[in-house]
Parts: C-alpha cells; sequence; structure tokens
C-alpha cells in the first residue's frame, strides 16, 4: 500500500513537470498576443478620474475570468471531440487579428488630423455622462477581451493538441490565470503611474530634488508607455497572426525560403494576410451599413 502511494506521488509529480515543460512552450507562444492585449487594456483603462481607476479595472478584469469561464470549456470539447475545429478558429483568429493589425495602421495614417485632436476633459462632463463613459469603456474592453482570449486559449491549446487531455486541461488553465492576473495586474500599476508621481511631487516641493524629478518623470511617461504599448501591440499582432499560418498551412511554410529570418517571414505573412482582410473586410462593412441606411 505504501509503494502504491509513492507510485501515485511519482506520477503526479511526472504530470507536474509535464505540465510545468508545456506550460512554458505554450506561454512563449501567447506572448505577443500578452503584449496586445495588455497594451488595449492599458489604454481602455486610463483617462478616468483617479478614485475611478482601480474599480474600472476591476469590472475589467471579473468580464475576463467570465470570458474564460466561457470559453475555456468550449475549448477543450472541441479538442476532445472535433480537433480540426481547433485549427480551424485559430486560422479564423489569426486574420482577425491582422485585420485589425492593418485597420490600425490605416487609422493612424488616414486619421492623423482626428488622432491629434483632444478629447473633452472629464470636469466638463456631467456625472451621468462620465458613469455612461464608464460603462461603455468597460463593455468595449471586455468584448476586445473576449476576442483575445479566445486567441490565446486556442494558441496554447494549439500547444498541447497532441497531449493527453488532462495535461490540456492543466496547461491551458494554467495559461489562462497567468494571462488575466499578469496583464490586469500590469494593468493597474500602469495607469496608476500618474497619481503615484502627483504623490512624490506633493511630498518633495523642492522642484531641484531627485525625488520631485522623479514624480514629474512618472506623470509624463504615462501617456508615452500607454502609447509605445500600442505601437509594440500592433506589431505583435502582425507577428501572432503570421506565426498562425506558418506554422499551420504547410504550403505557405514551405513557401518561405530558409534565408528569411522566421520572425520577419511571420510578420510578413502577418501584413500580408491583414492588408487582404483589410481590402475585403472594410468595403462590405461600409455596404453592409450602407443597405441599412
Amino acid at each position: 500500500m505504501t509503494s502504491g502511494f509513492f507510485s501515485l506521488l511519482d506520477d503526479i509529480a511526472t504530470l507536474m513537470e509535464d505540465v510545468a515543460v508545456m506550460s512554458k512552450v505554450s506561454a512563449e507562444k501567447t506572448a505577443g498576443i500578452l503584449g496586445d492585449d495588455l497594451a488595449v487594456n492599458a489604454e481602455k483603462a486610463s483617462g478616468f478620474v483617479s478614485a475611478r481607476e482601480l474599480p474600472v479595472i476591476w469590472a475589467i478584469t471579473k468580464g475576463s475570468i467570465l470570458n474564460k469561464v466561457i470559453i475555456l470549456p468550449v475549448a477543450f470539447l472541441l479538442s476532445a471531440f472535433l480537433p480540426p475545429a481547433v485549427i480551424i478558429i485559430l486560422l479564423i483568429g489569426g486574420v482577425y487579428l491582422a485585420f485589425e493589425g492593418a485597420e490600425k495602421v490605416y487609422h493612424f495614417i488616414a486619421h492623423r488630423k482626428d488622432n491629434k485632436k483632444k478629447t473633452k476633459p472629464l470636469t466638463d462632463l456631467s456625472n451621468e455622462e462620465v458613469l455612461a463613459l464608464e460603462k461603455s469603456k468597460i463593455k468595449s474592453a471586455i468584448i476586445t477581451d473576449f476576442i483575445l482570449s479566445v486567441e490565446i486559449i486556442i494558441i496554447a491549446l494549439g500547444t498541447v493538441v497532441d497531449a493527453p487531455i488532462l495535461n490540456q486541461i492543466l496547461v491551458v488553465t494554467n495559461i489562462a490565470i497567468i494571462a488575466t492576473l499578469g496583464v490586469y495586474g500590469i494593468v493597474a500599476l500602469i495607469v496608476r503611474m500618474d497619481d503615484v508621481g502627483y504623490k512624490i511631487i506633493k511630498n518633495n516641493p523642492d522642484t531641484n530634488s531627485f525625488k520631485h524629478k522623479f514624480g514629474k518623470g512618472l506623470v509624463s511617461a504615462l501617456p508615452k508607455v500607454i502609447n509605445g504599448l500600442t505601437f509594440i501591440g500592433t506589431i505583435a499582432l502582425f507577428l501572432v497572426a503570421g506565426g498562425i499560418f506558418v506554422h499551420n498551412i504547410d504550403f505557405i511554410h514551405h513557401l518561405i525560403p530558409h534565408s528569411i529570418n522566421t520572425m520577419l517571414a511571420e510578420f510578413l505573412v502577418g501584413v500580408i494576410v491583414g492588408v487582404l482582410a483589410l481590402a475585403v473586410i472594410k468595403p462590405t462593412i461600409s455596404i453592409i451599413k450602407r443597405i441599412k441606411k
């Protein structure tokens, strides 16, 4: 009986070791899309009154948890009973990610003047307008999180699709938890940068002191950090999308010369798919809107 107990412990240890190794691989595969998730949510969670920033982030985090509770069982059922569907969903998601990246670039180029316009300050809005804006941004963030969560979970599942179902459940659930806590934990730190900076400035009024300058640096750094994350996130969209097509469609994989760097190849494939998707989807949306009118 004792030997049976130790044998069970050995099996559990082996399972945990396998899960740890596969989780590391899955984390590396999903790192790019996590960067975009972080950039998007940092942007959506900023711009609120200081006292409302953390409650807004918590509301988005709860929505993200609910999203993953819905997505995970569906993903595992598809993996167990209809594995090809996982690849199909992955490719559809790749098209969406590439389209989103291309749309961001298009919007930046075509609407540069609009990007420079300042939005109406929150102090000029009524309490009802502030609450409506808050609810709208939370809803938008949760919807975006749902789409990104699908991709994170499917990409993670794609790395362990040949493993036993128990390993799949443990690895993908682990990635989902890390993604939620990691992304929104970092978002909370980012959006509070300016508040920490203001407190440091208030406690150190001497403008020549290091602490005062450091506080001013934190305040001025917040918009730059968010803009930087947005840029990195856009690049990550093309890389993740391109990687999905390169690694799951043999024709594209064999079409790429061996002399080209893998990351560059994935980026170029992502850009090409994004431009094609933009050329098809954007006019289609415009036609549908005209028909509705």
